[in-house]
């Protein structure tokens, strides 16, 4: 696939069409590979979006409750 490099202001960018941007889930950002002969455009994965919204949903379930004690009874801290 060719495109074109356009001019956008004192610089340069590159377009990508709607299709491409759907097809590989491209939203406000990539991430650039520069290796020798040539550069990867990759898109920027996300895998926490959505996170405090679920976290906010399991505290209001009282499902945030830990299942292990954070301290045990028969440990010893030394100073």
């Amino acid at each position: 696939m060719r495109a074109n490099i356009i001019k956008i202001g004192n610089s340069k960018g590159l377009r990508l069409s709607k299709t491409l941007l759907q097809q590989y889930n491209i939203q406000e950002s990539v991430e650039l590979v520069l290796e020798k002969d040539h550069i990867k455009i990759l898109p920027v994965k996300r895998p926490r979006i959505g996170w405090s919204t679920k976290f906010k949903q399991m505290h209001e379930n009282g499902d945030d409750q830990l299942l292990i004690d954070d301290v045990f009874d028969d440990e010893i801290f030394e100073e």
